[in-house]
């Protein structure tokens, strides 16, 4: 079935192709609810919420653009609404603070591992961390998309660098001591 008429069906709300639709996108879909999510149950959650939506906003699709990408912007926003609806945005301050890099010899880090550090982190600092630098939003998108302030998307940026960098540098020294008592 080619992509048009999987479409045309699923505005129709056939069944059999909501579900061929699922099968095809669940995967690429899961990975972004992932990525926001701060564990698998919760993902797993918002990801039936974002077929939900998808299959209700489906007629809105105008065939302007990239299916995949529409799916995935549905996807995104289900999320973030989620987390607006239930107040974990709560900012403190808008101070914005100086950005703090990730040393290179960092880089040798499994994803996994550094996807489990991204996804431990709080709300308001994985959400925005994963909207600048995993998928390339700007601070003034984050900020209409969280109803922040720029400067509060900045300073949670920043935040949140200094935490993935604590946690790195703290499993760097437990592993360094653990080979010390070993050795």
């Amino acid at each position: 079935m080619s992509l048009k008429v999987l479409i045309d069906n699923c505005k129709k709300g056939n069944r059999q192709a909501q579900e061929q639709l699922y099968r095809q996108y669940s995967g690429i879909l899961f990975g972004i609810c992932l990525k926001y999510s701060r564990n698998k149950t919760e993902a797993e959650d918002n990801l039936h919420d974002s077929f939900m939506t998808i299959y209700e906003k489906i007629g809105q699709f105008k065939a302007q653009g990239s299916f995949e990408g529409w799916l995935k912007r549905i996807t995104v926003n289900t999320v973030l609404q989620k987390y607006r609806k239930e107040e974990h945005l709560n900012i403190v301050s808008d101070n914005a603070e100086e950005v703090v890099e990730v040393d290179s010899e960092y880089s040798n880090i499994p994803l996994e591992t550094l996807l489990q550090y991204i996804q431990e982190l709080p709300n308001k600092y994985r959400l925005t961390f994963n909207l600048y630098v995993l998928d390339g939003y700007s601070h003034k998108e984050i900020s209409s998309l969280l109803g922040t302030s720029t400067g509060t998307s900045k300073s949670n940026l920043a935040r949140a660098r200094v935490i993935l960098k604590e946690r790195i540098e703290t499993e760097i020294a437990k592993a360094i001591i653990g080979i010390l008592i070993i050795g």
